[in-house]
C-alpha cells in the first residue's frame, strides 16, 4: 500500500511539494474513496456496474491506474470499516477542497447514484447528508444532480 502512494504521489514531489502536501493529498483521496463506497454500498448492493464506475472515476477524473485505483479502494475501505460515521472523511474533505471541487465530487457521487437509472430512498438521504456534511446547499446538490442526469 505504501508503494501505491509513492507512485501515487511521486509526481508531487518531483514538483517540489513537501511531504506533508503529499499526505494531505493521499488522506482526501481516502476519504473521496471512502464516500464512494458508501455510496455504493448503501442499499446494501455493490454491484459490479457500480464497481466499475467508481474505478472509472478513480482512473479518469484522479489519474489513478486501475491497479491503484483497487488499492486505494482496499485502503479506503478498511478507514470507512474503522470509522463510526462519514464526519471524518467530510472532515478532511472540507478542510482541502474548495467549494468548486466538492461541487465536482458531489458529481461524481450522482454519477455512482444513478449508474443503475434509479435512486433508491438509502442514496436519496446518503446524498442530503453528505451535501450538508460537505456544507453544500441544496441549490448546489440539485445542481450537480441534473449536471449527471442531462450529462452536462
Amino acid at each position: 500500500m505504501i508503494d501505491l502512494f509513492k507512485r501515487f504521489f511521486s509526481t508531487a514531489a518531483d514538483n517540489g511539494r513537501n511531504p506533508a502536501d503529499q499526505d494531505d493529498e493521499r488522506d482526501v483521496i481516502v476519504a473521496i474513496g471512502a464516500l464512494f463506497l458508501e455510496m455504493g454500498r448503501i442499499d446494501e448492493t455493490f454491484t459490479e456496474q457500480e464497481t466499475a464506475t467508481v474505478i472509472s472515476i478513480l482512473t479518469d477524473k484522479y489519474g489513478l491506474s486501475g491497479e491503484d485505483a483497487d488499492a486505494l479502494l482496499n485502503e479506503a475501505d478498511r478507514e470507512l470499516e474503522a470509522s463510526v460515521d462519514l464526519w471524518q472523511f467530510a472532515r478532511v474533505i472540507n478542510e482541502r477542497y474548495s467549494i468548486p471541487k466538492k461541487e465536482k465530487l458531489i458529481e461524481r457521487l450522482w454519477q455512482i447514484v444513478y449508474v443503475d437509472g434509479k435512486m433508491d430512498k438509502y442514496e436519496h438521504y446518503l446524498m442530503n447528508k453528505l451535501s450538508k456534511l460537505l456544507g453544500l446547499s441544496h441549490k448546489q446538490l440539485i445542481d450537480a444532480k441534473l449536471k449527471v442526469l442531462h450529462g452536462k
